[in-house]
């Protein structure tokens, strides 16, 4: 997910670049083609759609998220029984024997993590020792927060708009619109 939600996250930002560079501002794509704002950020979006489960497995690969998430993240907190329910010390050996190599689901969820995800033909296996696919890290999740406060201010601009545009007389509500530009 490391190239996915940077690439998802460059995008957006070039999007806005784009946007407010005025009318008729695009990219320029080979075979003479060209995407503007819009497109270039239905690309971005459609990146954190795949992160959140909209790919061929229907998995999000943002644990905690959707009913389908990886259960069994390669991280050392997740991987152990919690302290206030086992007060016995667990040095790296008995981390490693007696947890790392468990096959059950993680007894603690890391919610918010994106882990490493499918491989270049989407398969994915959901096994702790299988870093490369399961590791949590700050480099897979840190473009996806740029990636999140700018869905979270379109949708609430687009809320805005949409209630400011609704009739007075009106008794129905604004209707949020989707976060498409």
């Amino acid at each position: 997910m490391q190239y996915v939600t940077s690439a998802a996250f460059l995008l957006s930002a070039y999007s806005d670049y784009l946007s407010s560079a005025g009318a008729g501002a695009a990219v320029s794509c080979a075979g003479g083609e060209a995407a503007g704002p819009g497109e270039v950020f239905a690309m971005a979006r459609s990146q954190v759609d795949y992160v959140l489960g909209s790919n061929p497995r229907g998995m999000s690969y943002l644990v905690g998220y959707g009913a389908r998430f990886p259960a069994r993240v390669h991280h050392r907190a997740a991987s152990i029984v919690p302290y206030k329910h086992s007060k016995e010390f667990i040095g790296c050996a008995q981390g490693f024997d007696d947890w790392f190599v468990r096959k059950a689901a993680n007894p603690n969820v890391v919610v918010g993590a994106i882990v490493g995800g499918p491989d270049r033909r989407d398969r994915f296996r959901d096994h702790r020792e299988n870093y490369m696919q399961t590791e949590a890290c700050t480099y897979n999740t840190a473009p996806m927060v740029g990636m999140f406060a700018m869905l979270n201010r379109l949708a609430r601009h687009e809320s805005t708009v949409a209630q400011t545009q609704q009739p007075e007389n009106s008794s129905r509500p604004a209707t949020e619109q989707s976060v498409n530009r």
